[in-house]
C-alpha cells in the first residue's frame, strides 16, 4: 500500500521547469493571435483607406465633369442670348444683352474661382487685380477710358474667404458699371482693430438716402448680403469721396492672414 502512493504521487507530480514551459507555450500563442488579429486590422483599415481614395478621385473627375459641362452651359446661354437680342426690339434687346453680359461675367469669375480649387490659401490682391481684368475686359469692351483699378494690401487668404468675396467684387463692380462715369476702385486693407476691408468705390449717382442693403429687393444686393453673411463680415455702404458716388466696404476677419505689405 505505501508503493503504491508513493507511485501515485510521482505520478502527478511536476517539476517548475515544465510548468514555465507550459506558460511560454500559452503566451506564444496568445501573442501569435494578436499579431494576427492587429495585421487583420491593418488589412481592413488599409482597404477602407483605398476605398476612401478611390471615392475621392471619382468626386474629384465628377467635380471637374461638372465645371466642364457648367463653363460650356454658360458659353451656350450668351449665345442664345445674343443672338435672340438681334431680332428683338430695342428695349428687350437691351436687356437680353443685360443677361448676356451677366451670365458671361459670371462664367469669367466662375473660371477664375475654379483655380482656387486645389488652394488652401491665395495671394488676394494679385488674385483681385487678375479678376478685375476680366471684369474690366467684360464690361468696359468699347470704352477704353474706363478701368478697374486695385490698391491696398497684399495679403494672404484662405480660398474659403477668396470665394466669396471674389462674388461679392464681381456684383458690386459689375453694379457700379451701369451707373459710375470714370474709373472703379477696389481698395483692400488690414488694421489691427478692424481686421480687414475690401471696398469697392465709384462716381455714380450714389444710393438713395436711407437706403437698407437687408430691405432691398434687387437679386445683386441679396447674393451679396448672404454672401457676407456667410463669411461672417459686415457691409457697410456710404457716399464716395467729396459727396459723389457709393463705397461698399466688406470688413471680415479672417484666421491664418499674413500680411506682406501694403
Amino acid at each position: 500500500m505505501m508503493s503504491d502512493s508513493i507511485s501515485a504521487q510521482e505520478s502527478v507530480f511536476q517539476f517548475p521547469w515544465s510548468r514555465a514551459g507550459e506558460r511560454d507555450t500559452y503566451q506564444r500563442a496568445q501573442h501569435a493571435a494578436l499579431i494576427a488579429e492587429l495585421q487583420a486590422a491593418r488589412a481592413r483599415e488599409e482597404a477602407w483607406l483605398r476605398e476612401k481614395s478611390d471615392l475621392f478621385r471619382r468626386q474629384d473627375m465628377l467635380a471637374q465633369e461638372f465645371e466642364h459641362r457648367l463653363v460650356n452651359s454658360l458659353q451656350i446661354i450668351v449665345s442664345l442670348l445674343s443672338l435672340q437680342s438681334r431680332t428683338a426690339g430695342p428695349e428687350a434687346a437691351a436687356q437680353l444683352m443685360v443677361a448676356a453680359n451677366r451670365v458671361a461675367s459670371f462664367g469669367r469669375v466662375h473660371r477664375r474661382l475654379h483655380l482656387l480649387d486645389h488652394q488652401e490659401s491665395v495671394e488676394f490682391k494679385q488674385y483681385l487685380q487678375h479678376l478685375c481684368e476680366d471684369l474690366s475686359g467684360l464690361l468696359f469692351q468699347e470704352e477704353n477710358e474706363r478701368s478697374i483699378a486695385v490698391e491696398g494690401a497684399t495679403i494672404d487668404i484662405p480660398t474659403v474667404f477668396a470665394i466669396p468675396l471674389g462674388f461679392i467684387v464681381n456684383e458690386l463692380i459689375t453694379n457700379s458699371a451701369k451707373y459710375a462715369r470714370n474709373n472703379i476702385t477696389v481698395r483692400l486693407e488690414t488694421t489691427a482693430t478692424i481686421g480687414h476691408s475690401l471696398s469697392v468705390l465709384d462716381d455714380g449717382p450714389g444710393l438713395p438716402a436711407g437706403f437698407d442693403p437687408a430691405e432691398s429687393k434687387g437679386l445683386g444686393m441679396k447674393i451679396i448680403s448672404s454672401l457676407v453673411k456667410q463669411i461672417g463680415g459686415k457691409l457697410q455702404i456710404v457716399l464716395g469721396a467729396n459727396g459723389h458716388g457709393a463705397a461698399f466696404t466688406v470688413t471680415f476677419c479672417s484666421p491664418g492672414l499674413v500680411t506682406n505689405g501694403t
